[in-house]
């Protein structure tokens, strides 16, 4: 399953071929608003549209305007909500939203423009992006990873530092963890599973969503020699101590900014104890490893347990980082 980013960079690559496109990316908001900024939606003249701006508040209004033949400069910012456009339905969160609009018609630039961030998208990479009002974009690279994208305005100039798409690394097959990789996925997460226990892989392999990559290779041995990115979390849930501690040791190594692991308490204090013997971790290493992993809601099915692993990953890659954590 693809983040939602990269299926409006797809569609918008599709009908750029044969007709022009309205690229939205939700600069800033204001008040209380359903999308965060770097959110995306593109649309066409026919009135559809891939990606959302607001969760559906302000969609139609756009795609009206469109059809009017507003929009038409390579590059424009509007505001919905309070202080801006009025739309049809106002923002029901009583917010308002910043949209950057562009303008791109189907010539091969542009379609190379998508390509661009498409490939960056798909690679897990972070872009800088750059444009003047009105004129179309003239600066876009890769760049260091953030959690979250972040908009810089001087005047007309905009420059936006847009967030890689987020990646779960699981640690083992079990049943949390294939709740945990379902729950990921729909989150707009890459998933990646790293199994080599033959007799795991019988039993569980057959249950994994199309979209989840397999590694077949033990995942301390995947981490030595692939590392991950930074917006990359990292969950050993196997309660085998092999390897889990093995994992772990290997996964502080990396910029992940999660590591959790599974277990109670008492599993999780003698597994704190192995690794500091048999490691040496040290007070950093710990303080980056959650464990017993998870918010703590009194999960005790599978899909309880992942779903406490999966909101706390999301908590953490969204700064927020006050609530306190054991499952």
């Amino acid at each position: 399953m693809q983040h939602l980013d990269n299926q409006v960079i797809s569609q918008a690559m599709e009908w750029l071929t044969s007709r022009p496109v309205w690229l939205c990316t939700v600069l800033t908001t204001y008040g209380s608003s359903p999308r965060a900024p770097g959110a995306l939606m593109v649309a066409n003249a026919d009135g559809h549209f891939c990606g959302s701006l607001s969760g559906g508040c302000v969609e139609e209004d756009f795609l009206q305007r469109i059809a009017a033949g507003e929009y038409q400069q390579a590059s424009q910012i509007v505001r919905y909500g309070e202080g801006g456009l009025t739309p049809n339905i106002a923002l029901p969160c009583g917010g308002s939203l910043d949209v950057l609009i562009e303008y791109l018609t189907a010539m091969p630039g542009n379609l190379e423009y998508l390509q661009r961030m498409g490939m960056a998208l798909a690679g897990h990479y972070a872009l800088t992006k750059s444009l003047t009002l009105p004129a179309a974009c003239d600066h876009l690279e890769l760049t260091n990873y953030h959690n979250a994208t972040q908009v810089m305005r001087n005047e007309d100039c905009i420059t936006l530092h847009l967030a890689a798409p987020p990646r779960l690394l699981i640690a083992g097959l079990s049943s949390v963890a294939l709740y945990c990789a379902d729950f990921a996925c729909a989150l707009g997460f890459e998933v990646v599973v790293c199994e080599c226990r033959e007799d795991v892989l019988e039993n569980f392999q057959s249950s994994l969503k199309a979209g989840i990559r397999l590694e077949k290779q033990f995942p301390a041995k995947y981490l030595e020699e692939q590392s991950c990115h930074a917006n990359t979390a990292i969950v050993a849930l196997t309660h085998d101590p092999r390897m889990d501690d093995l994992t772990l040791m290997e996964a502080v190594n990396t910029p992940a900014f999660y590591i959790g692991a599974m277990g109670s308490q008492r599993n999780s204090a003698r597994r704190r104890e192995r690794l500091q013997t048999i490691a040496d971790f040290t007070p950093e290493d710990f303080s980056r490893l959650h464990a017993p992993v998870g918010l703590s809601i009194g999960s005790k099915t599978p899909a309880e347990i992942a779903l406490a692993v999966m909101a706390d990953i999301v908590k953490h890659k969204n700064g927020v980082n006050q609530l306190v954590t054991a499952v």
